[in-house]
């Protein structure tokens, strides 16, 4: 059974925000492979909020559930040997859909029903920043919010993770583009359109894989990760990667 990663794992930005964060860890060697996770959509489901006419992020703890088999899912990441590190935009302070206290909340029933599911998460890595803030000291253009590769590059730096040989399972475009930008192999979760390739940047770009769910995902990781170790192991040229088929793109 996995064991549960420790409250210092959570990092979140800008520094100081919701009582501050701890500081930056020593760098270390670039060498183990990732797995990093969007959160909304991926690790839980969206809401409608009807009042608003949105759907959203959970505004409460009590909106906050996980999809189905993510806990099993993470823990065969787990079992992989590969650390699994969430990243992810949450504009909610900014936006005044609630409080820092409401975040920190979220944030823990969300490490709880991991590790009730016997998995681990190895790191949490939030930006909080909007380009659009209602709170004066959130409204930046950062580094850090998705599609740019802030979040990932820090969870590489303090983890000692290596982004080329790493995967990004997302469910929007800004995820797809972070992982391209950084290196990853992306895994697309919900259905891949046309119209996608229109909007991502660069233009026409594609995820290597894509998934109905996490569940999923795990799976074509622990199957890409066979197929290029028995790659590896034939004195013969490397095949290109298998890629999912994206017919009229």
């Amino acid at each position: 059974m996995a064991t549960p990663a420790p409250p210092s794992l959570l990092r979140q930005c800008p520094e100081g925000i919701c009582g501050g964060t701890l500081p930056y860890g020593t760098p270390k060697m670039a060498t183990r492979r990732a797995v990093f996770l969007d959160r909304d959509g991926v690790i839980n489901p969206l809401i409608y909020h009807r009042d608003a006419g949105i759907v959203d992020s959970p505004f409460t703890a009590g909106q906050f559930t996980l999809f189905p088999r993510v806990g099993r899912a993470i823990g065969l990441l787990n079992d992989l040997g590969l650390p699994v590190v969430v990243v992810s935009n949450q504009p909610g302070i900014a936006k005044r859909h609630f409080t820092a206290a409401t975040f920190h909340l979220i944030n823990a029933k969300l490490r709880a029903a991991i590790t009730s599911a016997g998995a681990r998460l190895d790191g949490i890595y939030y930006c909080l920043h909007h380009p659009e803030s209602k709170v004066p000291s959130l409204r930046v253009r950062c580094a850090c919010r998705k599609p740019r590769i802030g979040l990932l590059t820090r969870a590489a730096r303090e983890l000692g993770l290596d982004l080329e040989r790493s995967y990004l399972v997302g469910d929007g475009l800004s995820d797809m583009e972070a992982g391209l930008r950084a290196g990853c192999r992306t895994i697309f979760i919900g259905k891949w359109k046309c119209e996608h390739c229109q909007f991502i940047r660069p233009r026409a770009s594609r995820p290597a894989f894509q998934a109905d769910n996490l569940w999923e995902a795990a799976h074509l990781i622990r199957s890409d990760l066979q197929a290029r170790s028995a790659r590896s192991a034939k004195p013969i040229e490397e095949a290109a990667a298998c890629n999912v088929s994206f017919a009229g793109c």
